[in-house]
Parts: structure tokens; sequence; C-alpha cells
């Protein structure tokens, strides 16, 4: 805790992004629980619940290159304002929905939120090897990470008591929480500002041929095309949590949207000892044992959510869905630091956000497969499989490591600011 209040006592650039965060991030899971609450209330919550979050992860197939060109294009810090601002309209817009009693509009507007997302998010990730030196790194990951499950059980626990409150109550206070977080990202400043480096190449480039560029870069690069597939892996049972928790909290549990609510808050803190963890671990082991940590992480991850599935009382439920969530915080934490250390920077947006494309597309197909599969088989019998499902990427990472096919890159400097431009070609490889 002492490494995390001296960074932002002396890092002036993280301690606004880091605010920003935890304003937004609060008012997000505001708008999960009421969103999913508002869709309970139809004749066929677990097929409207699917619509929500297909509705959410369809724009990230077309959001994530469009995001990572433009970040890795533009000046970063002013792509994250937009997206912030854009984010604050939307979401007041939820508003609309309380008195519909069809579901479009909150498909839509779910659908815009998201769209908007990833500009913000995998800018936040692209600028943090700029505002954070190579020696605080890893501590300003684990923080931004943490925070994110932080913001995950507060705004889980608030927003289930803000829908007994009322939905606009909470619909409000997410369009205000994008708004003050654009103000926090206004107040970063670097020499030169927060345009990427770029190389001459890369100017004369159309888009498509970045987001190319920046696809050939993740696949000739083994460890950051091994991470792409362990999002991947996770998000096979990933998405179908999506559903299940709203349908263990309401309808297996009968515990209403506080059902809901509970579930999402003790996976949060799950998450957030599995940060601790993660940042203790992160500081100790070397390269070959974070790679063996990885795998562990994954099968504890997936052996604790089949027996989340299977609990009787949703008391042993949540202990379950902690230590799985404890498991994932690792991995997360562990892996996005080794991205942070060694993705060049004219790559990052690119690479952050074809990342979160890759994670919700599969959480798409797990998600359409959960949906489809309440009609016929009970939440539990879907959780089962899902947990057995994402344990097997344990065996493909441990494949990959056992024959040699994640060595680790080459650590990436952080270049001074006055070095925003480069002229020599790109070296990567099809």
């Amino acid at each position: 805790m002492s490494a995390f209040g001296s960074l932002l006592r002396a890092n002036r650039n993280y301690r606004f992004t880091w605010a920003g965060q935890v304003v937004s991030e609060v008012g997000d899971h505001f708008n999960n629980i009421a969103v999913m609450s508002l869709a309970m209330q139809h004749a066929n919550p677990g097929l409207i619940v699917t619509g929500v979050f297909l509705s959410r992860a369809v724009p990230m197939l077309a959001a994530g290159p469009i995001a990572g060109v433009l970040l890795d294009r533009l000046d970063r810090k002013r792509v994250m304002i937009a997206s912030d601002v854009t984010r604050a309209v939307i979401a007041i817009g939820f508003i609309l929905c309380i008195q519909q009693r069809s579901p479009v509009l909150l498909y839509l507007l779910s659908a815009a939120l998201m769209f908007a997302s990833p500009f913000f998010t995998a800018g936040r990730n692209s600028i943090l090897p700029r505002i954070a030196t190579p020696d605080e790194l890893h501590t300003a990951n684990t923080m931004t990470q943490t925070t994110s499950w932080a913001s995950l059980t507060a705004g889980a626990f608030l927003g289930a008591v803000g829908a007994q409150y009322g939905f606009k109550v909470a619909f409000g206070f997410n369009a205000l929480s994008f708004v003050i977080s654009a103000l926090c990202v206004l107040q970063l400043k670097l020499p030169g500002g927060f345009r990427p480096v770029r190389t001459e190449h890369q100017r004369r480039e159309s888009s498509l041929m970045q987001y190319r560029d920046g696809l050939r870069y993740m696949r000739s690069t083994p460890l950051v095309f091994g991470i792409a597939m362990l999002s991947v892996g996770w998000a096979t049972g990933g998405g179908a949590a999506q559903i299940l928790f709203s349908l263990f909290g309401e309808k297996v549990f009968n515990a209403g949207s506080m059902g809901i609510g509970v579930i999402w808050g003790f996976a949060g803190i799950g998450l957030l000892i599995g940060g601790s963890i993660a940042y203790w671990l992160g500081t100790r082991i070397s390269f070959v044992q974070y790679k063996r940590t990885i795998a562990i992480a994954y099968v504890i991850h997936g052996g604790t959510y089949i027996l989340f599935s299977r609990m009787p009382t949703i008391a042993w439920a949540c202990v379950f869905i902690l230590i799985s969530r404890a498991a994932i915080a690792v991995s997360s934490v562990l892996n996005f630091s080794q991205l942070l250390r060694h993705v060049e920077d004219r790559f990052r947006g690119r690479v952050f956000a074809t990342l979160e494309s890759l994670q919700w597309s599969m959480m798409m197909i797990s998600m359409m497969a959960a949906g489809a599969a309440t009609i016929a088989y009970s939440p539990r019998t879907i959780g089962a499989w899902a947990g057995a499902v994402t344990s097997l990427t344990a065996i493909f990472w441990t494949w990959a490591n056992w024959t040699g096919r994640l060595p680790e890159p080459k650590l990436q400097a952080v270049l001074p600011i006055e070095e925003k431009e480069i002229h020599a070609e790109p070296q990567v490889t099809s």
C-alpha cells in the first residue's frame, strides 16, 4: 500500500488518471446493475440479458481496429477525452429505457456505450509507460487494474442499493462520472503532448495497412500472441459468466437485484485479493517463474468456477467465485506488466485495442452459447461447462512454454518525449 501511496503523491499525471478512473468505473457498475435489473423485468430475462451483452460485444469488433489505429496516430489524451464526453451523452440516454417495454433501445444504447469505450481504455493502457517511470510501471499497472476491480466491488454493491432507489439515479451518476473523468484527463501534461512514436512509413500508410501491421506485430512477437490467446481462453468462460451471475443472483438463489450485486461484489473482492498477490509476485519472480504461475492460475480459476456453479447457497457460491477471480487477477496483472514492458510505443494502441476486440469476440460467442443453453439447461450445468472449458487455456500455455515458444522479448525503453518522430522503417515480419 505504501508503494501505491508514494506513486500517487509523486506522479501528478498518474494521480489524475487514477482519480478519473475511480469515478468513471464506479459509475459504469451503477449502469451495469441497473441495466441487468431492467432486463430481468422482462418475460424471458435470460434471453434479454444475453441480448444486452451481445449488443455490447458486437460493437467491439468494429471499435477495436478503429480505436487502435487512431490511438497510434492521434494525440491519445484527446482521443480519451472525446470518448468520455461521448459516453456521458450516451449514458444519460438510458433514462429513456425505464418506461420502455421493448428492449430495443436498451440494446442500442448498450452498443453505443461499448463502441466508445476502447478509445478510452486502450488509450489509458497506451499512455501508462509514458506517464510512469520504468521503476513505477509494475506498481502503476497493478494499481490501475486493482482500482478497476475495487470500483467493480463498490459499484456492484452501491449499484444494487441504488437500484432500490431508482434507475434514474444510477444512469445520472454514470453520465456525471464520465464528465469528471474527462476533466481529470484534461489535466494530464507532458512536453510535446501524448502523440505516439510514429515512423515515416506509418505516416504514409492507410488506416487499414496500419491495422494489418499491428496484427503482424502481435503475431510475430510470441509473448504478445500468447497473452492474446490467454485472453481468448478466459473469455470462453468469461462470456457465460456475464449471463450466469445475473441468473444465479436472480433465479437460482432468488435474491433479486441484490443477489446480482452481491455475486459481482464478491467477484470484485477476489480480483482485489488476486491483484495484491500479483503485485507481490511481480517484484520477486523471474520470467520463467511468471510463465509457470500463469498456468497454475488458470487451473485454479476454472476449477473453482465449476465449484461455484455447484454450491447450494449463495454464501458458498460467493466464496468460490472469489477464489476463481483471485486466480484470474494474478494472471491479468502479471500479463499486462509484461505487455507494458515489451510492446513498442508505436504499436501500443493497436495491441491493447485488439486484445479487447479478441476478448469480446470470444465473449460474444460464449454469451450466445450460454444464452441459447438457458432454454434447455440449468444455470448450474452451464456454469460447470464454462469452468471446464476455460481451464483448457492452461494446457495451451503450458505446451507453448514447454516447447520454447514463449521467449522473453526485448524490453522497450521509454523514449524521451521530444523523440516523437523516428525515421526507421518498421521491423515487422509477416
